[in-house]
């Protein structure tokens, strides 16, 4: 049984334990580039607040490159799945190709945008005179790479949906172990600080870009890209766009919530804040960067499922998709409110910003006990082609409710605890409404089979 086949066959818990397992340890590792930075960063001695908080505000601008790899990746290769699933597989190799191409113009003008504007745009972002500089430092050489980030997280969805998430796992974990290596090395023993972390990232990131495109140009893979597929064709761009669209606004508008945020912090509050909210966005991607993994997991299955018309397929893969994911996030959160002080303290000794930052944690994270059935929903409405309610989702809970609540909220009175408090509410009022949707959308969808 080829890889392709196994999705309409195996048996659904085994084949989303099977797929689920490698994308999960993927993601987790994958946040392992930014993290492991920000850890070592923070321990620098004499300067590592405020470079913890130069990094905090250079982490939008990762964002929204990340944010590309997942219009073009996430878009594309939920698009190829349905396809796989119909036994198209020429048109979803199609759709891998134009992709690539995709990936490659979108790398080239995010770097030179960045590198040109890059100061003003870490200015608009929070920095202060003080943490700028290691904003500064760590972007400059960052941006070289973007290329890689691109190919290594865009195009390895390709390889995940095709069924092969041991490889897209591997993809991962050889970048993140070899950053984690190189971290250290660079930032403590040649003394590089800042731009150590950044160079150790990006060395890392082309290792994987190189074994992303070496998997898919081999005999390995069901699609695999060729170079007469490197085209644009306005049917399968704007078809990739239309689901990518909706991940893509997940990613991206994390770069205006951490502008309002780290603006905030810097009226509200003072430096530490600014490094606190470092540490409180990066523990809000160890939570959901899991839960989307098992989503990612599961979007093969359900995919290729209803492109092949097994309905009852799709319907199971949900409800275990839904059950896995709110477990892990109700049992997450819940050793976050107990255990604040351990959090904090992988990112930084000083305990300033832990005692200021140990109940601001609780509260911020609190909402995030729901996202399991958010990420649960909103992906798998993704997963079956359904382009505008993922975009309205996606807008949803961070332009919708949050940046106006982190406006509104610290005006009235509230300060930074206003700030803390609106995350949590957009959390709770965003999960609520999304899991309402599914459940008055899934059986008309599923009827129509598109």
């Amino acid at each position: 049984m080829n890889e392709e086949n196994r999705m309409g066959t195996e048996p659904i818990k085994k084949l989303l334990f099977k797929m689920a397992v490698p994308t999960v340890l993927a993601q987790v590792v994958n946040l392992l580039y930014n993290i492991v930075d920000r850890m070592y960063v923070g321990r620098i001695e004499g300067i590592g607040t405020l470079a913890l908080g130069g990094l905090g505000i250079s982490f939008p601008i990762l964002i929204l490159i990340s944010a590309f790899s997942y219009l073009i990746g996430a878009g594309g290769s939920a698009r190829a799945a349905i396809f796989m699933g119909k036994k198209e597989n020429r048109t979803a190799e199609k759709i891998l190709g134009s992709c690539t191409l995709m990936t490659l113009i979108a790398s080239a003008f995010l770097t030179v945008f960045f590198l040109i504007f890059r100061e003003p745009v870490l200015i608009l972002f929070g920095a202060t005179a003080e943490n700028l500089p290691y904003a500064m430092e760590y972007t400059q050489i960052y941006l070289y790479g973007t290329v890689f980030v691109l190919i290594s997280l865009g195009l390895n969805m390709f390889i995940t949906n095709q069924g092969f998430t041991k490889t897209s796992m591997a993809t991962v974990c050889i970048g993140a172990v070899l950053n984690i290596i190189l971290d250290p090395i660079f930032i403590f023993g040649f003394n590089m600080g800042v731009r150590g972390a950044a160079l150790a990232t990006i060395i890392s990131q082309c290792v994987s870009a190189i074994w992303v495109l070496f998997f898919l140009t081999s005999k390995h893979t069901i699609l695999k890209i060729k170079l007469s597929d490197l085209r644009l064709p306005k049917a399968v761009v704007g078809g990739v766009i239309s689901l990518g669209v909706s991940p893509f606004i997940m990613q991206s508008t994390e770069c205006l919530v951490q502008l309002v945020f780290n603006r905030g912090m810097r009226t509200y509050g003072n430096n530490d804040y600014i490094a606190l909210m470092s540490i409180l966005f990066s523990l809000t991607q160890m939570i959901w960067m899991p839960l989307q993994g098992i989503s990612q997991g599961a979007q093969p299955i359900i995919g290729y499922n209803f492109g092949a018309g097994n309905k009852e397929r799709v319907k199971y893969a949900f409800k275990l998709l839904f059950a896995v994911n709110v477990a892990f996030s109700v049992f997450t959160i819940l050793l976050v409110e107990i255990f604040p002080q351990v959090f904090l303290g992988f990112f930084t000794p000083d305990q300033n910003v832990i005692l200021i930052g140990k109940n601001a944690l609780r509260l911020f994270l609190a909402g995030m006990a729901l996202m399991g059935a958010q990420s649960a929903c909103q992906q798998t409405f993704l997963a079956l082609g359904q382009a505008k309610i993922s975009m309205f989702l996606a807008l949803l809970r961070k332009v919708i409710l949050l940046i106006p609540l982190a406006v509104i909220l610290p005006a009235l009175g509230m300060g930074v605890w206003g700030f803390f408090l609106a995350e949590a509410l957009s959390d709770v009022i965003a999960a609520t409404v999304t899991t309402t949707m599914f459940k008055l959308k899934i059986n008309s969808i599923l009827a129509k089979g598109k």
